[in-house]
């Protein structure tokens, strides 16, 4: 099992700053507790062992909770599937909306997000000897990323499906029908994370990947500023695995790992920009100094939180057996 690290930097601001975010995450915020409001279910048990959820602490709000097992977290209530589906689909709409912050950061984006995974996971498909696969992407609508695999000439065939839909069953990807399936993110806003990944498994044929990304509880971001980071939201951040949590989960559907890394840059900007929004943030003193010192301590900072799994972002790539 391979673990990548990058030397690649790139702003927070070109991809998801903070103060952009904001009017964003208000709106989230709004519409998911209007969606709460008209009904919902508590969560008990956690997607990844089945262990009683615990109480962990609340989000602007609204209630998170713990996995015991594995330290992930779930936001504690959630609507019917459908009308969560169509929050996600909406909430995917407003993002690339002039009033969303997708729109005035589509060309750094299409750079340094989708780009780069386009090619992490052609990259690993040559490792692994997968040439010219039909690959399967879920999400809540095509966006970006899915032109861009097209683009690229190396898959035999791209579909799009609705992650909702997948999670549920009900989907018309093909079983066994892909060499690849690719969620970027999914498992995050996820209503049903475990049935998610059980149906992306179904629709490999043997020996196919699945790719997942996602941001981690266990990352260095997240562990420093906790309930209080604005970038921890739902419906976006409606679970937040650690990355234990997350091979765990793999694991559970008899998927084998070839890939876990954290290759994240931007904890340690994230911890800036929270102190530069608010001074007075309430973080340690290790913390605050990290946040002040000079870039080449902050890079080797950053290298060493991606070198030891600990950068608040992951990709995994797993094998069906």
């Amino acid at each position: 099992m391979r673990t990548i690290q990058t030397e690649t930097r790139f702003p927070l601001s070109s991809v998801k700053p903070l103060e952009t975010l904001s009017r964003y995450r208000a709106h989230c915020l709004e519409e998911t507790r209007k969606l709460l409001s008209r009904g919902s279910a508590r969560r008990t048990a956690s997607p990844v062992t089945g262990s009683p959820l615990q109480p962990f602490g609340t989000v602007d709000s609204f209630e998170y909770l713990i996995c015991p097992d594995t330290g992930s977290l779930f936001l504690a209530s959630l609507p019917p599937a459908e009308a969560w589906s169509g929050l996600l689909k909406e909430m995917h709409r407003y993002r690339h909306s002039p009033g969303g912050f997708h729109s005035e950061l589509a060309a750094s984006r299409e750079t340094h997000v989708y780009q780069p995974k386009v090619e992490w996971i052609q990259e690993t498909l040559a490792l692994q000897g997968i040439r010219k696969p039909a690959l399967l992407e879920g999400g809540s609508l095509p966006g970006d990323l899915k032109e861009l695999l097209e683009k690229s000439g190396s898959f035999s065939r791209v579909e799009f499906t609705d992650e909702a839909a997948l999670a549920r069953g009900v989907s018309t990807a093909g079983k066994g029908a892909f060499q690849a399936v690719v969620l970027l993110e999914s498992l995050d806003r996820s209503d049903d994370p475990a049935g998610l990944v059980e149906q992306a498994e179904r629709c490999l044929s043997r020996g196919g990947l699945l790719f997942v990304t996602a941001l981690v509880a266990s990352g260095f971001d997240f562990q420093a500023l906790g309930t209080n980071n604005r970038y921890f939201y739902p419906p976006d951040r409606t679970n937040c695995f650690t990355l234990k949590g997350l091979r765990r989960l793999l694991e559970k559907f008899k998927l084998e790992l070839v890939e876990v890394s954290t290759p994240g840059v931007l904890d340690v900007e994230i911890l800036q920009a929270h102190l530069a929004q608010d001074p007075s943030f309430p973080v340690s003193r290790f913390e605050r100094a990290l946040a002040l010192a000079d870039e080449p301590v902050r890079q080797a900072f950053q290298s060493f939180l991606q070198e030891n799994g600990l950068s608040s972002y992951a990709r995994l790539a797993a094998r069906k057996l």
